[in-house]
């Protein structure tokens, strides 16, 4: 008996477990295939395909396992045309209280010519095959592997033969992602429109992702008459991958205007379960990936940000938590404006001024250029920002530094001096040491280095060095730190910040300075 289905509603069929693990490199356990099937099913998948039953031993374990344990979906299994492929996978989902049996072949000239078929030939086989299975399951789906580039009459013939053999449902497979939306739509309705007892099963499809039309061609299938649509979480599967479940679903969900059918799934699982599959597949998801990669909800324009401070359906046709996110995000980068600093800052729990914020502002974006991404704690940093270092009796102009292994470091420095420019050029045991070396001989010193450290504020190889140099001179102790994304020049200006705190002790610059400022931290 077929699966009875409302007209208005569309019938979701993951096989992220079947043709998502077939993605070379995408093997899973046994423990993580029974989990995503457990978190498919929870989140309202109509049909799992858990697997190809005669491929190993593995695989007929998960698809068995899988089996006795869901509790709400379909658990179907695939299988060639031949009744060996058929027993195997009837015995794997036997124990399913919902259980189905897929059964393909390649009706296309280019396929019928593998197992050197006439069409006679493999039409009996079809009928052969969906009879026994059909006479094991109730529900039985068959597929004619690249159809849409299977001949049009020959297509039709092999539908009717598997319908009439108890097929209850017939998936129309876009094997090699080789067919275009409005094409896709016209097959389907053709196929309704024509083939005896097609208004008596469910219409599917399979579409691959070749031509980046996957989720495409699904939804202008159904607008053509499919019921179902077949997917993988994150588009996961062979070459380019399959439709995304998170696609279609969110599709039907955004754009019920144009496409009023409904799904079961629990949009609100999404996000969990495409993190999940992307960690136990290894195939991370890409940041520019829609409903669920790390930038789908995510604005660094400054006139986005803007936007969606002011009214976020500005730049966001879904909501983030809709999918199980907990907000927007807006990530600082050089293409940020002063709405989303200010915005950052009050975050943080910061208030700034206009004149505070312009003069942020500026060092923000000479950041932003150096870093693909700014981070919370890298506005902190800037935040933490002293003096003006207009104040300061030694400034840094420039730095260059030349290391390798090819022998010692060598470090040429630019420093103003009192408003003289100085340049010195030194070698030491590596570039931190050489440029410390230089500094010093542009301002000779007894200051003796205490303490030099190195942390990153925050993560990544563009991460902000912050570092901290403590300097002891006949009893004064100063401390500097200044934070860069060049470890080198973040080391030079935390020493010239420490050499200046010293001066301001030593009493010789900066009247009417707080003497027993020791600690001094510049950030740019």
């Amino acid at each position: 008996m077929t699966d009875v289905i409302n007209k208005g509603r569309v019938l979701i069929f993951d096989t992220t477990l079947r043709d998502g693990e077939q993605s070379p490199g995408a093997t899973m356990t046994h423990d993580e295939k029974l989990e995503i099937a457990e978190l498919l099913d929870d989140m309202g998948v109509d049909i799992i395909e858990a697997g190809f039953p005669i491929a190993s031993e593995g695989d007929f374990k998960a698809v068995s396992e899988i089996s006795e344990r869901s509790k709400n979906s379909v658990i179907c299994g695939l299988a060639r045309a031949n009744f060996k492929d058929i027993d195997r996978c009837a015995e794997a989902v036997r124990s399913a209280a919902r259980p189905r049996i897929h059964t393909f072949i390649g009706t296309s000239p280019l396929h019928r010519a593998i197992p050197n078929l006439t069409m006679d030939e493999m039409a009996e086989k079809i009928h052969e095959t969906v009879t026994h299975a059909r006479n094991l399951v109730d529900n039985v789906q068959w597929s004619p592997m690249d159809a849409t580039r299977t001949e049009w009459d020959y297509l039709c013939r092999v539908i009717e033969i598997a319908i009439k053999a108890g097929a209850t449902t017939i998936n129309i497979p876009d094997t090699v992602g080789y067919t275009a939306p409005a094409e896709s739509a016209d097959l389907i309705k053709r196929l309704i429109e024509t083939v005896p007892g097609a208004d008596e099963v469910i219409f599917a499809t399979h579409c691959h992702n070749d031509l980046g039309m996957a989720t495409a061609n699904s939804l202008a299938a159904v607008a053509g008459g499919a019921r179902q649509i077949e997917c993988t979480i994150n588009g996961l599967g062979e070459r380019a991958g399959n439709t995304a479940l998170e696609e279609v679903v969110m599709a039907l969900k955004v754009r019920n205007d144009i496409m009023p059918w409904t799904t079961g799934v629990d949009t609100k699982k999404i996000m969990h379960i495409s993190r999940r599959v992307a960690t136990v597949s290894g195939f991370n998801v890409q940041f520019n990936k829609a409903i669920v990669g790390k930038n789908a909800f995510a604005h660094e324009s400054g006139i986005h940000q803007d936007g969606m401070l002011k009214n976020k359906e500005t730049f966001e046709i879904m909501r983030p938590e809709d999918v199980g996110l907990s907000g927007t995000s807006l990530p600082l980068g050089k293409h940020s404006g002063r709405a989303a600093l200010r915005d950052k800052l009050n975050t943080l729990g910061f208030e700034v001024g206009d004149n505070q914020l312009k003069d942020l502002f500026v060092r923000f974006k000479e950041l932003a250029d150096r870093k693909k991404e700014v981070f919370d704690d890298d506005i902190i940093a800037l935040m933490r920002s002293g003096e003006n270092a207009e104040s300061d009796h030694l400034q840094l102009v420039s730095m260059k530094v030349v290391c390798g292994t090819g022998g010692p470091a060598e470090a040429t420095v630019e420093m103003e001096i009192d408003g003289e420019d100085l340049t010195a050029v030194e070698s030491g045991d590596g570039p931190v040491d050489a440029s410390f070396k230089a500094i010093r001989k542009l301002y000779p010193n007894t200051a003796r280095l205490q303490l030099y450290q190195v942390n990153a504020v925050t993560e990544g190889t563009d991460a902000q060095a912050t570092v901290s140099v403590r300097l002891e001179e006949d009893g004064i102790i100063a401390t500097g730190e200044s934070a860069n994304t060049d470890t080198v020049v973040a080391s030079a200006k935390a020493y010239i910040n420490a050499l200046n705190r010293v001066i301001v002790r030593r009493g010789k610059v900066g009247e009417g300075v707080d003497t027993r400022e020791i600690s001094y931290k510049d950030v740019t």
